[in-house]
């Protein structure tokens, strides 16, 4: 199920010029000699906002392409799976993201210009789940290198690297301290934001690559650091962050005082039966959020059934029994309560649940008992400065009382056995293409960086996959470019009698004078012509709050049907690579610009120019709705 939502005012217009212009935008642009300038079309490709608001990188415009119809599959193949395919080129978790991700690649929409962003989420989940469901598989490399690669951690970003290596050909062996793969996906988020049969299927696709796998060994204890080094060809650290960072205040080190990822930890390993009925969650961010959903979820149960046997985290969940156990739960912040790094959602459905959210206040200790067991927590208000430093305001300290005390205030590794690799932060430090300073066999990814996304950890991966790939071959692990995305390439989809390159040329069966800078340059809402769009509700899915799901179960977030899938892809502007709209071809007063012949045509190939008939008038570049052509041959 779906709503639409977010329609824009239909006075909107987006003219380049009003009545009564007389005069282009800017000279250096527009240089005319009587009804002609020496500036012809050129056709460029960039790279669209929300790719590079995607730190996975991946080619948003080309797979939601794949789903509009303009990326035509080859025969027999659905369009969900060439979708599925141009999109695992860069990330393989795409039913994942679509539950979890918080999509910054929408944030950065450029359709935000004309009414609302592209729910470019919503149609990414619904590929994930039509891949799960069709059975769609990664192909196997078709000839191994015969290079072993160890990879630390089996969470996301080992497990992402995993998949470009094998995709490369070389060996792969996940060494994991956990019983199972998944790290936070499966330890750090309440396994009811994302279906458990999506982890696994979207794990178990990668592992049928030929991927090995050592779960209960830690490295640095059970296997020594010497020996990874020594019995593999080249290592992939990707060990995240496990450890709850615990504020150095009076009183933090009781029992019953634990770090935010711990207690998930807790909670999804199915060890925690019940929680107390005062809680104290320090934070302001998703974990935060979390913890405060999970302790009202589980709330004050026993830990047993009514036969005396112990409750499971499945089907005997008694999911509404928080609400009925008299417990309170306290978010506090640093920040205001309007200003959390939480998604505002999440916020909402904290809220929905009873947990109380106190912002602008500071913990200066925690409060103990005769038995040096946390019983409050003491706070003062405090205000941030324009530098941005924290500081205690004027008004009088308040204190909660909590039988858990709960610090969701970031996270770090536990380094032990490790700390050649420490950088002094608990963390591993990068040098160009993610390889570890001063350990040139060694590379690394995700959390153990710098904290930050699902999504970041799986871009590094990539990132790392290729640097690994260079070591392997005996070449340079350079610098990345500018724009460090998972690019569309136009000669992968040409027919073999079309064959363009970038600068100009004179075959008629090539596009005219291409350029790609993708690597270079991102194309804002301010470059296409944006008066070709008109106003079209998103469609926007179905959320439960949690309460309804903690009583009646199922999936939080519906998946879109095939034909919203596809209608919320149609609002995608392809912003950067021709759209295919003709407004080009119509316009052209000279009859200059043409269609490529069908047989020769492709994606992002799809006009040429007769630069013979063409006068510069820079009409096609005008009515471009993707600001794929410039004004600049001859320049």
């Amino acid at each position: 199920m779906a709503n639409e939502t977010h329609t824009a005012e239909s006075s909107r217009t987006f003219r380049r010029y009003q009545d009564g212009d007389t005069t282009p935008e800017s000279w250096q642009e527009y240089i005319f000699k009587a009804g002609w300038s020496y500036k012809c079309p050129v056709y460029v490709q960039r790279t669209p906002t929300c790719q590079n608001g995607c730190p996975a990188g991946e080619d948003i415009r080309g797979w939601l392409d794949a789903v509009r119809g303009l990326d035509k599959p080859a025969p027999g193949v659905t369009w969900q799976e060439q979708a599925f395919r141009r999109l695992t080129r860069a990330n393989p978790f795409p039913g994942i993201m679509g539950y979890v991700c918080p999509a910054p690649c929408e944030d950065a929409c450029n359709r935000r210009a004309v009414e609302d962003r592209v729910g470019i989420n919503a149609v990414e989940q619904f590929i994930g789940e039509a891949a799960l469901k069709a059975g769609f598989t990664f192909a196997k490399p078709a000839k191994e290198s015969g290079k072993r690669v160890a990879i630390v951690g089996g969470g996301p970003g080992g497990l992402a690297c995993a998949y470009q290596l094998r995709l490369k050909g070389h060996a792969c062996t996940i060494f994991e301290s956990r019983e199972q793969l998944g790290g936070m996906l499966r330890y750090g988020l309440p396994n009811y934001r994302t279906p458990p049969a999506v982890v696994d299927g979207e794990i178990q696709r990668i592992l049928d690559l030929g991927v090995t796998v050592k779960t209960g060994v830690r490295v640095g204890q059970d296997i020594p650091f010497e020996q990874l080094d020594r019995e593999y060809d080249a290592v992939f650290w990707a060990i995240g962050t496990q450890v709850g960072r615990i504020p150095e205040i009076p009183g933090a080190d009781a029992e019953n005082c634990i770090g935010g990822i711990e207690f998930l930890r807790e909670f999804n390993e199915g060890r925690l039966p019940s929680v107390p009925r005062r809680i104290v969650v320090i934070g302001g961010g998703d974990t935060s959020i979390d913890v405060t959903t999970v302790a009202r979820k589980i709330g004050g149960f026993s830990g047993m059934k009514s036969d005396g046997s112990p409750l499971t985290y499945t089907a005997d969940m008694v999911t509404q029994a928080a609400i009925h156990s008299g417990q309170k739960v306290t978010l506090t912040s640093v920040l205001p309560t309007k200003k959390l790094k939480a998604a505002e959602r999440e916020v909402e459905d904290a809220r929905s649940l009873d947990v109380a959210i106190i912002g602008n206040i500071m913990p200066l200790s925690v409060t103990l008992d005769r038995d040096h067991r946390a019983c409050g927590v003491r706070f003062a208000p405090c205000e941030h400065t324009k530098e941005g430093k924290r500081v205690r305001a004027p008004g009088d300290e308040i204190e909660i009382e909590a039988d858990l005390v709960v610090f969701a205030i970031g996270q770090m590794a536990d380094m032990t056995g490790l700390e050649m690799l420490d950088n002094g932060r608990h963390a591993i430090a990068p040098g160009p293409g993610l390889q570890v300073i001063g350990y040139p066999k060694h590379f690394v990814g995700g959390d153990i960086i710098v904290p930050h996304l699902l999504a970041t950890a799986v871009g590094h991966a990539a990132v790392a996959a290729e640097g690994i790939d260079a070591f392997l071959n005996g070449q340079p692990v350079v610098r990345r470019p500018h724009v460090d995305k998972r690019h569309f390439e136009i000669r992968e989809t040409l027919p073999k009698n079309a064959k363009p390159v970038d600068g100009m040329v004179t075959s008629p069966a090539a596009v005219h004078n291409f350029e790609n800078r993708a690597h270079r340059e991102v194309i804002e809402a301010d470059a296409l012509f944006l008066a070709h769009f008109p106003t079209t509700p998103r469609i926007e899915r179905t959320e439960r709050r949690l309460s309804e799901l903690f009583a009646e179960g199922g999936t939080r977030i519906a998946v879109l049907d095939e034909a919203q899938a596809v209608a919320e892809s149609k609002r995608c502007m392809s912003c950067g690579l021709c759209l295919e709209c003709d407004n080009c071809v119509v316009f052209c007063p000279q009859v200059a610009v043409k269609k490529v012949p069908r047989d020769q045509a492709a994606l992002g190939y799809y006009v040429t120019t007769d630069y013979t008939r063409c006068i510069g008038c820079h009409i096609c570049a005008d009515v471009c709705p993707a600001g794929y052509i410039q004004m600049g041959l001859g320049e």
